[in-house]
């Protein structure tokens, strides 16, 4: 794992927080359950059921060691006072791309809780990166794996 800083917002960290808690006290249990009723059917050195019992365990605890990761880094990100007339992690943005006049609008957020269908693009992907510390009308040129995109700054919240 990494030391690097993850923003999130109140929301996000409550939801981490929520998943935690409930991985911890409610799954771990259920995991442990299905280990031990494999044990009880005899030989674990060929059951299916003990087998795939441990592997979800070890997803689960993969899982909540991530979370305990990114909560110890995590910087909540103070979504109130995000302006100041630029972009920074928590502002919402309308950009206007450039070649087609359409406009679209993006939260910036930490990578723990970026989702690009949803709007909420990490600060740290080649547009966020590109829209940050930027002003309403400042022009901006991305490069994206997909090739360069250039985008215009119309409003931020």
């Amino acid at each position: 794992m990494t030391d690097k800083t993850t923003y999130l917002t109140r929301e996000g960290r409550a939801k981490l927080e929520a998943e935690l808690e409930m991985l911890q006290t409610v799954e771990r249990k259920q995991v442990a359950e299905r280990i031990a009723a494999a044990k009880e059917l005899g030989d674990i050195s060929e059951s299916g059921e003990y087998e795939d019992a441990k592997k979800a365990q070890a997803i689960l605890e993969g899982r909540i060691r991530e979370i305990k990761s990114i909560l110890s880094r995590a910087e909540t990100i103070d979504e109130e006072h995000t302006g100041n007339g630029e972009v920074r992690v928590g502002s919402s943005v309308t950009v206007r791309f450039d070649e087609d006049g359409e406009e679209e609008t993006w939260t910036i957020v930490g990578s723990a809780e970026a989702s690009p269908r949803q709007g909420r693009i990490s600060n740290e992907s080649p547009i966020g990166a590109a829209l940050l510390g930027k002003r309403p009308r400042q022009k901006v040129t991305v490069h994206t794996p997909s090739g360069v995109m250039k985008l215009t700054v119309v409003k931020i919240k």
